[in-house]
């Protein structure tokens, strides 16, 4: 109980920084295309209700559906990879060399072959963070000392149960990290997708109050944004507690 009330007052006091730092830039640049935080949060609690909540969860829908997607895929192939160093030789480089390669401008093609519904922002996102989520968890599963594996092989054990009792606990930290990675970037790719050429979601919304010179509405939709982000983070902070204890004792 005291640890959950306390997690409750620093977030509490986190958001009150934030919020006293934008007034005060707010005072500073006289600009309305920065107001104030009352009447953005004023904006945000009229509009939540009305319209907003819908794009919310419509943009929430497609962010948990592709990191869905994106960890599904890579983390068992980098499970893999990483202990498989024959293989590993071969994909590698086929890994640097598409890592580097900006996804982002394939956004006309996935648009023109699979429309901009739902579907092509999906895609969009997974091909993105698949790299960053593959990578990490094959380092992973390359960092595990060989005398880890090698005592639960001495006891018979076959090759599925060390990838369950060995390899996919070991690396379990290290996966939630890359998929915190993942969402951060998820978030940004989405925002950006939705800016154009659809008419729901969170990145729609905004735009579409900018393009009115509404900033207070504006502003309530990067607040639902942030809000957005912060939910799943402490979703992933609870599975994370959930599936690794030992990290927490």
């Amino acid at each position: 109980m005291n640890s959950n009330m306390n997690k409750t007052i620093t977030y509490f006091a986190a958001a009150l920084f934030l919020f006293v730092l934008w007034d005060i830039l707010a005072l500073l640049l006289r600009n309305p295309a920065l107001p104030r935080p009352v009447p953005a949060l004023i904006a945000f609690f009229e509009i939540f209700p009305q319209s907003l909540w819908r794009h919310f969860l419509i943009s929430t829908y497609r962010v948990l559906v592709s990191l869905f997607i994106g960890l599904a895929i890579a983390v068992p192939l980098g499970l893999y990879l990483g202990r498989e160093p024959k293989l590993d030789k071969w994909v590698s480089p086929q890994l640097y060399l598409t890592y580097p390669i900006p996804k982002i401008a394939l956004l006309p093609v996935i648009f023109a072959i699979f429309n901009i519904g739902d579907l092509s922002k999906i895609i969009l996102i997974v091909l993105i963070i698949f790299f960053q989520i593959i990578v990490t968890t094959r380092d992973a599963a390359q960092n595990i000392p060989a005398n880890s594996v090698l005592s639960v092989l001495s006891l018979g054990a076959t090759p599925g149960e060390i990838y369950r009792h060995v390899i996919i606990p070991a690396c379990l930290p290290e996966i939630f990290t890359a998929a915190r990675i993942s969402l951060g970037t998820a978030i940004s790719i989405l925002f950006f997708t939705e800016s154009f050429a659809t008419f729901d979601g969170l990145g729609y919304f905004i735009f579409e109050a900018w393009s009115r010179v509404n900033y207070p509405e504006m502003f309530a939709g990067i607040i639902a944004i942030s809000l957005q982000g912060f939910i799943l983070f402490l979703i992933l902070d609870f599975l994370q507690r959930r599936f690794c204890p030992w990290l927490y004792t």
